[in-house]
């Protein structure tokens, strides 16, 4: 019974390995251009922050870093608070190292941190002042970015 468990299981994970680099290649080929996106977070709280998170995760899921030049995360106004080293959540934490990792900038709104009486060290390690959140917002899309409000 254990050896029939063994194989389901190994037949399972092939497949899985097969159709994962089967929505890879679909992509490339269906759309051959690299990935420049930002997703843009302003509303507060962890639960807001791990979402968006999770967004992005499935977004280098499904594409793969290969096929991403750039992609960013500017937050500004009350999510700000959501990334404070001194507080910053263990999920939040493990989701954005591993994101970071992998090539993630994130933007932080220096006028959000003048506001709120905040510096940038203030910040989970790895954020980049930006003078402005909403000006960054705008630089990008000039650029060419893909725009993503989850």
């Amino acid at each position: 019974m254990s050896r029939t468990l063994g194989i389901v299981a190994g037949a399972t994970v092939a497949l899985a390995m097969l159709a994962a680099a089967g929505v890879e290649a679909t992509h490339t080929r269906d759309y051959p251009r690299k990935h420049k996106v930002f997703y843009h977070l302003d509303e507060p709280g962890t639960a807001k922050a791990i979402a968006v998170l999770t967004n992005m995760q499935n977004h280098v899921d499904t594409v793969g870093w290969q096929n991403i030049e750039a992609l960013e995360l500017v937050v500004h106004g009350p999510a700000l608070k959501t990334f404070l080293a001194k507080d910053l959540d263990p999920e939040v934490r493990g989701k954005l190292e591993k994101l970071m990792a992998g090539g993630l900038r994130i933007d932080a709104c220096q006028i959000t941190l003048g506001r709120q009486h905040l510096e940038a060290r203030d910040l989970v390690e790895g954020l980049t002042a930006v003078p402005s959140g909403v000006v960054r917002v705008m630089e990008l899309q000039e650029l060419g970015y893909a725009y993503v409000k989850p």
